[in-house]
């Protein structure tokens, strides 16, 4: 029991989950005993905050998934949300201490597991926090689990990761997962909506993705996509949209190891590089 923790980039302080419980595949039993009252209000509070943007800048789709999960006075018990999406899509939410590594967290992915920090920010970090928390993993993420074609779109990445990782195409298939699930946008009926986690547990990017002009928005396409750095440390330069969450998996669906073989070698974009040549 206890793996060593994990760091993605560069950061001046330790992670901050409690890495001694995770067993092999980085999953730890959610201590709900250990929340205290302060943090089920926080978790509230954000949750609140954050419910009240969704209208007119998220997904409809994910605004309805969001409801019937239902999980906005207390932060749940993980067996509890499990028992909506295990009806639903066969999904479940494990608990994790932090980042894990690529190996394990495309594994549980393609398991139908998706891996939740068990741990909250603190009330400091109200607005902004530097590692994934509960609020964002479940806020974010979790709901279009209950959807199937995106259900199925996280668990193909979640194969398509282990494989990209023997085939030495980690770093493209990450950027796939950051410009889509972490940060796709959506058309619905003519407008953009957000369907990314961290657009939609983020007050700021929520606005600033659909609606400033700042940023460019390019159709999704796959070799642009995983040649596309990103930003960790704020907004992004770059979103691309989809149609549909049907487009995606389908878009999605051929074998990726020709497309790795002809952009192994070429140079990558710059987050907000304008062409692509």
């Amino acid at each position: 029991m206890g793996q060593p923790p994990v760091i993605y980039g560069q950061s001046s302080r330790p992670p901050r989950g409690d890495y001694a419980r995770a067993g092999a595949d980085y999953t730890c039993t959610q201590n709900y005993a250990a929340y205290t009252e302060a943090e089920h209000a926080l978790y509230q509070r954000l949750y609140a905050r954050q419910e009240a943007l969704l209208p007119g800048r998220a997904s409809q789709q994910f605004i309805t998934m969001l409801a019937q999960l239902g999980a906005r006075e207390r932060i749940p018990r993980f067996a509890d949300i499990n028992a909506h999406l295990q009806a639903a899509t066969g999904w479940q939410i494990v608990g994790v201490p932090g980042l894990i590594p690529e190996e394990p967290f495309f594994a549980l992915l393609a398991q139908r597991k998706f891996p939740v920090t068990d741990w909250l920010r603190r009330p400091e970090e109200f607005d902004y926090i530097v590692e994934p928390d509960l609020f964002h993993d479940l806020f974010g993420h979790v709901p279009l689990l209950l959807h199937p074609v995106f259900a199925d779109y996280v668990q193909r990445y979640g194969e398509g990761g282990l494989k990209a990782m023997r085939l030495g195409a980690g770093e493209m298939l990450a950027r796939l997962y950051w410009y889509t699930i972490e940060f796709g946008l959506i058309r619905e009926d003519g407008a953009l909506r957000a369907y990314g986690a961290g657009i939609l547990s983020s007050p700021g990017e929520l606005e600033y993705s659909v609606s400033s002009p700042a940023p460019q928005r390019r159709p999704l396409e796959l070799a642009r996509t995983m040649r596309t750095r990103y930003q960790i440390d704020s907004y992004q330069r770059t979103y691309f949209v989809i149609d549909s969450f049907e487009q995606l998996f389908t878009l999605t669906a051929p074998d990726f190891t020709p497309l790795y073989a002809q952009l192994r070698g070429l140079p990558a974009f710059s987050a907000d590089a304008t062409d692509a040549a």
